[in-house]
């Protein structure tokens, strides 16, 4: 016996577990991811939030998350990534750098408003 859910569903899931920090438009966008996953890969998911919440961060931005996983400035948390700067880079660079780092390593989903990303 299974119940499938919609976005809609899913998303007040993911909103319901008190310890996760899903904003609105990041739990809306992760049910969306997660719907996708399952259509390209033909697996359905079971709905598991704390799984959910273990496996993928939501962070406001790029920058951020950097920071929070790597280090305390932008500069060393880059070093401590190994990614080389030559430091002209303009904002919109380095986002790409981070974005080509986390897509090595893991999954980024990108929102209005923010970021998820996978643990790696």
């Amino acid at each position: 016996m299974k119940n499938t859910l919609n976005t809609h569903e899913t998303v007040n899931a993911l909103l319901k577990d008190e310890y996760a920090s899903w904003s609105l438009n990041g739990a809306k966008a992760l049910a969306e991811y997660l719907e996708q996953h399952e259509e390209e890969c033909g697996v359905e998911l079971e709905l598991d939030v704390v799984a959910f919440r273990c496996e993928y961060s939501e962070y406001a931005s790029l920058k951020e998350w950097l920071i929070e996983y790597y280090g305390e400035t932008t500069e060393e948390a880059f070093k401590s990534a190994g990614v080389d700067l030559e430091g002209d880079e303009d904002e919109a660079e380095r986002d790409d750098l981070i974005r080509s780092h986390i897509f090595d390593y893991g999954q980024l989903i990108e929102f209005d408003g923010g970021i998820i990303v996978s643990s790696f």
